[in-house]
């Protein structure tokens, strides 16, 4: 089951040479088996295992369950969900549950989609190591000690860990953010395909860092309906699944024009099956110079490398091409997110939304000073501060306006480079591979975002779709990613030549199952 595609799975279930309710039940087994790596944090197993017999039914009777019925999924605790607990990984949302449902994740269950939990992630997708949430960090399933992990559970009778000392900082990956959760649950086979959002990167990160492949949809693609928000002009549903045709099959079931969200496309959507011989012959890939970046390690360059000799050697043209205003990327993305986080956290006073202090004070000042205080972890905090001082009259043109003029620049960039001829642009996701958690916390959270977020928020700034695809293990035995970049809208043409790289690479998904063997 391991290495079957979404599709051959949906096969197997409609042909009866699996039940739902068997499926279901391998990966609950799972999730509760990699439970320590802290991936789901809102778990509906119970429900989802409920679920899957209603769909079993429906099969046996002979009734359509959709192209997804069947199909386990988790998905980011930044998604509404009614009736179910929403946190945003906070203090601030620790309780909260939506009245209604995000329009994708309404869009997958009507597919036939199960529903096993809600995963973790940064506080309010604000970080890129999913390591600052109110549930604690996720772990990297790569290379985890689980033998050990056993072992501490049995000299601790049956408690969990003795103290938080007992997980030595070497034993375990950061998963990368802010979406890790989602990574985490997809590479651990707790499920089949899990949503994140991206908003600088935030999917395809921990899709690199897990071994799975990522997709950002083209801005307007997917309804952010329900979706939290974060950065308003940035933020975009993501993907998380196995395969490249995994990928296009979820995103055939969820995009599309959604009333709710005036940030949708009216153009309508066509759902896509991805062919099977897929030739690159002509194609023009294109290489960024600017994306040999400072600190770029050893076995990223060599995985981009083979990624561009696979295509040169396949017959697509490989030329060197420049985005010059790259260089200002990350401090346009850094005024423009503060900025927006600034704004959208605004509501959460205490009293229209979110946790309330009980040191109430003399005041509503004090009051919504003590309860966004306590709502918030500092990362947040500081954002908001950032982001209200760009917004001061003194400091609006300066900053906020002279972000959103360079902002136009680097998306013409990517525009005159597509018009030039190139197809599809290669580039690193992230600088390394997934570093420990100790060498993750050596910098502070902004600096962290800052290095990691490079090769992958210029593509947010412009709204472009990008998909990362796991390429090779590094010298550590992590997964390195490779990331294409595709022209707007055209995300079919995007996800085909993905499938084709995919192809030629042979990532070894299957190491992870020795994980789990005693």
């Amino acid at each position: 089951m391991f290495g079957l595609s979404i599709r051959e799975i949906a096969l197997r279930l409609r042909d009866g040479r699996l039940s739902v309710t068997e499926l279901c039940s391998r990966c609950v087994e799972r999730a509760r088996h990699c439970k320590e790596l802290n991936a789901i944090v809102t778990e509906c197993f119970d429900q989802g295992l409920e679920d899957a017999k209603k769909v079993q039914d429906k099969i046996n009777e002979g009734a359509s369950v959709g192209r997804l019925g069947g199909i386990l999924i988790t998905i980011k605790d930044n998604y509404s969900t009614a009736g179910l607990r929403t946190t945003c990984g906070s203090k601030m949302l620790e309780n909260y549950k939506p009245p209604y449902t995000a329009t994708v994740v309404e869009r997958l269950q009507d597919h036939g989609a199960i529903l096993l939990g809600k995963t973790n992630l940064d506080e309010f997708a604000m970080g890129s190591g999913t390591t600052e949430s109110l549930f604690g960090p996720t772990r990297n399933v790569w290379r985890y000690p689980f033998h050990r992990v056993k072992k501490r559970q049995a000299q601790n009778a049956g408690g969990r860990y003795s103290s938080e000392d007992d997980i030595v900082d070497s034993d375990w990956f950061v998963s990368g953010g802010s979406s890790g959760g989602s990574g985490v649950a997809v590479a651990s086979g707790s499920c089949l395909a899990a949503l994140g959002s991206d908003t600088g990167g935030s999917v395809r990160h921990p899709a690199s860092f897990c071994g799975v492949v990522g997709l950002k949809p083209s801005y307007g693609l997917c309804s952010r309906h329900g979706l939290i928000s974060l950065v308003n002009s940035s933020d975009v549903p993501g993907i998380f699944t196995k395969t490249v045709d995994d990928t296009a099959t979820v995103l055939g079931a969820m995009a599309g024009h959604d009333p709710m969200d005036s940030t949708t496309v009216t153009d309508p959507f066509t759902p896509f099956t991805l062919p099977d011989e897929i030739d690159v012959k002509g194609l023009h890939i294109g290489i960024p110079k600017e994306y040999h970046a400072p600190g770029l390690s050893e076995d990223v360059l060599m995985a981009w490398s083979k990624a561009a000799d696979l295509f040169e050697n396949a017959g697509a043209k490989v030329s060197p091409i420049s985005l010059p205003h790259t260089q200002y990327s990350i401090a346009v993305y850094s005024v423009l997110n503060t900025v927006e986080v600034a704004s959208n956290m605004a509501r959460y006073d205490g009293i229209e939304y979110g946790h309330r202090s009980s040191e109430a004070g003399r005041s509503t000042e004090e009051l919504y000073a003590a309860s966004r205080h306590e709502g918030f972890l500092e990362t947040v905090r500081g954002r908001i501060l950032t982001g209200n001082y760009f917004l001061l009259d003194k400091n609006y043109e300066r900053y906020f306006l002279h972000a959103q003029r360079v902002r136009r620049l680097i998306s013409q960039d990517f525009q005159k480079v597509f018009e030039s001829g190139v197809d599809v642009i290669v580039t690193p996701t992230t600088i390394s591979d997934s570093p420990t958690y100790a060498e993750f916390c050596e910098v502070d959270t902004r600096t962290q975002a800052e290095r990691q977020d490079i090769f992958t928020q210029p593509v947010n700034l412009a709204g472009l779709p990008a998909v990362v695809v796991p390429t090779v293990l590094s010298n550590r035995g992590l997964p390195i990613g490779i990331q294409l970049i595709g022209k707007c809208f055209q995300d079919q043409d995007l996800l085909t030549v993905a499938k084709w790289f995919e192809q030629q690479v042979h990532f070894p998904h299957h190491i992870i199952e020795d994980y789990f063997v005693d």
